[in-house]
């Protein structure tokens, strides 16, 4: 985990100031530094997303997408620079981020013995904390968010370890939608969906920044996303080199 003291790549301690609260940011990072080892995935990145924007995350392999979206989800440690999300300080307390955030990686994390329904239950009463009893308001949330990726009754009973790469898919995208975050962060979401799968999705993603949320999409296919995004930044060597705004179309460069 975090620590309370970030240090920073020259080994300094660095203190961690409280953020200032801006209503229309959904997430600022200044600077930030996160080490997979002793190699910075990220590198002095400085990135500032609105509330309610749709954003491509595009670049090459090994660029820092993931890790990027890891630590906007409190999963990966930084090691120095400011990043808020949601007006909570992600460096000094990861913990307090992860119920606003719906983060969808690689890994699904979910749970093989569960079926599909119970895994999307658990997820939801897992995010409430733990003296959360369970509601109606979370068994609606639960149908309406299977019913959202096409998982009828009959799929919702199956065991997980019984499903195909593309139901296990549309079940941990269930899982987030349940939950209601107020950022979404994907990771390749699109993979192991059919046509039919993909299509939907990006229905979903579309109604999601209707409905106020803000969305950060990394994928290998960025055409398609660039069609419906509101935004599209590279990132390279672990900082944004690109930002390019769909309305209107700007580009800025990191230093």
């Amino acid at each position: 985990m975090v620590a309370q003291t970030g240090r920073a790549s020259d080994g300094l301690c660095q203190e961690l100031p409280n953020p200032v609260k801006n209503p229309s940011i959904a997430l600022k990072f200044v600077d930030v530094i996160c080490l997979l080892g002793s190699f910075p995935a990220l590198s002095g990145l400085t990135i500032s997303i609105e509330r309610g924007e749709l954003v491509a995350i595009e670049g090459p392999n090994g660029a820092g997408k993931t890790t990027f979206l890891r630590a906007c989800a409190g999963l990966q440690p930084i090691a120095s620079g400011e990043a808020t999300v949601c007006d909570i300080n992600v460096r000094r307390d990861p913990r307090r981020v992860r119920p606003k955030v719906g983060y969808l990686g690689h890994r699904t994390l979910l749970y093989d013995d569960l079926t599909v329904e119970d895994n999307v239950s658990f997820s939801v009463r897992a995010n409430s904390g733990p003296l959360h009893r369970k509601s109606r308001a979370d068994s609606e949330a639960v149908r309406g968010a299977l019913t959202a990726v096409g998982i009828d009754q009959r799929v919702a009973g199956l065991a997980l370890h019984s499903c195909s790469a593309g139901q296990r898919r549309r079940t941990a995208l269930a899982a987030l939608i349940a939950r209601n975050p107020e950022v979404w962060l994907l990771d390749e979401p699109h993979a192991s969906l059919d046509a039919e799968g993909k299509e939907s999705l990006d229905a979903l993603l579309k109604d999601a920044v209707t409905g106020g949320a803000t969305v950060l999409v990394v994928s290998h296919d960025p055409d398609r996303i660039r069609t419906f995004a509101s935004r599209a930044i590279t990132v390279a060597g672990g900082h944004v080199v690109n930002d390019i705004r769909m309305s209107r179309i700007t580009t800025e460069h990191a230093v």
